[in-house]
């Protein structure tokens, strides 16, 4: 009997110690269960976080890389003060990130831009500077995924060329009469200096003319100084018409005008100054409530004959010029012709 007793006893007690020990496992099971599951879950937010954080340094490369390049662009554009020249740099350097067949820079006027906006195949952004249109980028075979990047390109661009005709703005400015918009004293001096330099290198002819306006203080007197301003302006206008591209036209002071012509021989300057004499007697000055007529007297000299020196010539042009006044006015004369013996030094 004790032993029955004994062996439920222990039998019970066993039960009881499997019992607990079950339950001791499965709540280590089941701990180690939800650890496991808060592992996965961690690791799952950190492969995300990971991911984004990749992302994140993708996007943070391309936009450093797209700085940098716009950074390149600008810099490389800066170095130039010639519209030309620093469209030539940003199309180069524009090919190197963006393929497209052709670029071309069209002028604000160029009415081709309309056109080839109608174009499939071509893209036209059009260059602004504040409010105002500074011109247009023409792309050839652009494609659209390539379009947002030379747009942002293409403002880049946009303020470079600003700078650049600013910057030109500027030194026409410095460079030109602000009344007469030929060039003044200073600058023909040092054209002067450059083109007689290039003369003697190059063994050629130069010609200088020295223009007077004939009675000038007449009309100020008469009409006043506003009129008076207004004849010199014209005056200005129509020697810059009546000259090729390479001469160089500038107020040498007060109503004096004077001409610089390259590869010109003493021919070549007396009707060079023929034409301007012409072109100014047949024009009508309108200034205000009148319109006058005036008239130009001109002297000219030719290098190597009338002078070596700068000084000379200058002052060889102004004693043709004061022989054109002694003459009765209206008149070109040049150093070294004397259609009169008595006018001959």
């Amino acid at each position: 009997m004790s032993s029955l007793l004994l062996f439920l006893l222990v039998a019970v007690y066993a039960g009881l110690v499997m019992a607990f020990a079950n339950s001791i496992t499965a709540k280590i099971e089941t701990e180690t269960y939800g650890g496991m599951q808060r592992t996965e879950q961690v690791s799952r937010e950190l492969g995300k976080q990971k991911e984004r954080l990749d992302m994140e340094k993708a996007d943070l490369q391309t936009e450093a890389k797209e700085i940098f390049m716009l950074y390149e662009i600008t810099k490389e554009i800066a170095q130039s003060l010639n519209e030309q020249e620093a469209f030539e740099i940003f199309k180069k350097k524009l090919h190197t990130h963006v393929d497209f067949k052709e670029c071309r820079f069209l002028e604000p006027r160029s009415g081709e831009a309309k056109d080839l906006r109608k174009k499939e195949d071509f893209f036209v952004f059009t260059l602004q500077s504040k409010k105002q249109r500074i011109g247009y980028l023409v792309i050839e075979g652009l494609s659209e995924k390539d379009k947002e990047k030379v747009m942002i390109l293409g403002h880049q661009f946009a303020l470079a060329l600003r700078r650049v005709l600013l910057y030109q703005e500027i030194e026409r400015i410095a460079i030109t009469d602000s009344l007469t918009e030929v060039h003044t004293r200073r600058y023909i001096t040092e054209r002067f200096k450059e083109e007689l330099s290039r003369s003697k290198a190059r063994n050629i002819k130069l010609s200088f003319l020295m223009i007077d306006v004939d009675y000038f203080k007449r009309y100020n007197d008469q009409y006043g100084h506003l009129t008076g301003d207004q004849i010199l302006r014209e005056t200005g206008f129509l020697i810059n018409e009546n000259i090729r591209e390479i001469d160089i036209a500038g107020r040498y002071g007060g109503e004096e005008f004077c001409v610089i012509l390259p590869d010109t021989d003493q021919q070549g300057a007396q009707n060079a100054a023929e034409r301007i004499r012409k072109a100014i007697e047949n024009a009508v000055i309108k200034a205000y409530d009148a319109a006058v007529k005036v008239t130009v007297s001109i002297g000219t000299a030719t290098y190597p004959d009338a002078g070596q020196k700068m000084e000379e010539l200058i002052d060889k042009a102004d004693w043709a010029l004061y022989r054109a006044k002694k003459q009765g006015r209206n008149k070109v004369c040049s150093f070294g012709i004397y259609k009169d013996d008595r006018d001959a030094a």
